[in-house]
């Protein structure tokens, strides 16, 4: 599972500051999917990204993008 930086959080849920970062889970059928990581494993949402836990992979687009954008040239080069 390739994993990207860490980022700080105001968490609504645990009321504190948490460290979040984007990372990947593999899938034997598709592409890995992206998922939002929490650093707080007691919680009780952890792992899930639904209500009410506010992590989603929105908060990551800028690094989805830069990602997504970094694939497609390494493929384009690839086919010339």
């Amino acid at each position: 599972m390739r994993k990207y930086g860490w980022r700080e959080f105001q968490c609504p849920v645990v009321r504190e500051t948490v460290r979040i970062r984007l990372t990947r889970r593999p899938s034997f059928d598709m592409q890995p999917s992206y998922f939002a990581q929490c650093d707080q494993a007691d919680c009780q949402y952890v792992e899930k990204n639904e209500p009410p836990c506010p992590l989603n992979i929105g908060m990551f687009a800028d690094v989805i993008r830069e990602i997504e954008d970094r694939r497609r040239a390494a493929a384009a080069e690839a086919s010339e």
